[in-house]
C-alpha cells in the first residue's frame, strides 16, 4: 500500500482555521451549552469536538490546565468563538468546583459535558503492567477515569433534561493492544463506568457515552511507546486503509448530544474506521 492509497484528513474534513460564518454546519445544537475539557492544542480530539459543535450551533466552554497550556488553548477558543475559557486541573477538586461555579454563574445550565483527557507516568506507561506503580497506576486511574466521574458529579445539577456526558476510550479497553500497557486497563474502567453512570444518571434524564476513534496523533498518543506502529497497524487493517480525523470524532460526537441519539445512553461508539472489526 501507497502513502498515496491513505485518504489525508484535510481532504475528508478540514477543520476552519479562523472561524467565520462559511464555517457553520447547521443550528441543529442551537441553544445548546456544553463544557469540553481537553483542548491542549489543534490536534486535541476535545478541540475537533469544540470546532464541530459550534459549527451545529452550539455554546461551548473550553478549559487550559495551566499557565503554560492557556497560549496554546486561548487562540483556539476564540476562533471557533467559545463563550467561555477557564483553568482546570482535574487533580484538584476544588479547581473543578471553582469552574463549575464560573459556568453556573454565566450560564445557569448545562446541556452537554465532554471529556478528553488521560494521563499516565511515563515510565509506568513504558513498562508491563504487573511492573507499573501503586502511584502511577492510582494517578493514570484519577486522571483518566475517576475525573469523568468528578466532572459528572458537579454537572449533574446544571445539566437540564436530555443532557449528555460523553467521555473518550480506545480499542485497548476492550483487547489487548501492544504496547498500550496499563492505560488498557484504565480505560476498561472508564467504559465500565459510563454504563454504571448511564443506568444511576437515567433518572435525570441524563444520557452517558464513551466514544472510542483509532489512534490519533494528538500530544497525549505521543507518550505511548512505539506509536507509529500503532498508526501503521490501523492504517494497514481498516477496510479503507486510513484513519479517522478529530472532525469526524466531533461529527459523531454531536449526534450524541443532539436529541437524535435519545434512543442510545451507556454505549461505546466506535470512530476508527472500522478497526475493532478486524480480526
Amino acid at each position: 500500500m501507497s502513502k498515496s492509497d491513505v485518504i489525508a484528513p484535510s481532504q475528508r474534513d478540514p477543520l476552519p482555521k479562523i472561524w467565520d460564518e462559511n464555517s457553520k454546519i447547521g443550528e441543529m445544537l442551537r441553544g445548546r451549552r456544553g463544557l469540553i475539557v481537553g483542548v491542549a492544542n489543534e490536534h486535541s480530539i476535545a478541540f475537533g469536538c469544540a470546532a464541530k459543535l459550534r459549527g451545529f450551533g452550539a455554546e461551548v466552554a473550553l478549559t487550559y490546565l495551566n499557565a503554560k497550556a492557556k497560549p496554546y488553548v486561548e487562540p483556539l477558543a476564540e476562533q471557533i468563538g467559545a463563550s467561555m475559557l477557564l483553568p482546570l486541573d482535574v487533580s484538584q477538586e476544588s479547581a473543578v468546583a471553582s469552574m463549575f461555579e464560573q459556568i453556573k454563574a454565566q450560564w445557569g445550565y448545562l446541556d452537554f459535558v465532554i471529556h478528553s483527557i488521560a494521563f499516565a507516568p511515563k515510565d509506568d506507561l513504558h513498562g508491563r503492567i504487573v511492573d507499573c506503580s501503586r502511584d502511577g497506576f492510582l494517578q493514570a486511574m484519577q486522571i483518566s477515569c475517576h475525573s469523568f466521574i468528578e466532572l459528572a458529579r458537579y454537572a449533574e445539577p446544571l445539566m437540564r433534561p436530555g443532557g449528555a456526558l460523553v467521555t473518550m476510550s480506545y480499542y485497548g479497553a476492550d483487547k489487548v493492544v501492544q504496547n498500550y500497557n496499563m492505560m488498557g486497563p484504565v480505560k476498561a474502567a472508564l467504559e465500565s463506568t459510563v454504563r454504571y453512570m448511564a443506568h444511576e444518571l437515567g433518572q435525570s434524564k441524563i444520557r452517558v457515552y464513551a466514544v472510542s476513534p483509532g489512534p490519533l496523533k494528538t500530544r497525549a498518543a505521543s507518550g505511548i511507546d512505539h506509536f507509529d506502529e500503532l498508526v501503521r497497524m490501523a492504517v494497514e487493517r481498516t477496510p479503507e486503509h486510513r484513519l479517522v480525523d478529530i472532525a469526524e470524532v466531533g461529527r459523531v460526537v454531536a449526534f450524541l448530544v443532539g436529541g437524535a441519539a435519545s434512543g442510545m445512553t451507556g454505549d461505546v461508539i466506535y470512530v476508527d474506521a472500522g478497526l475493532h472489526h478486524m480480526a
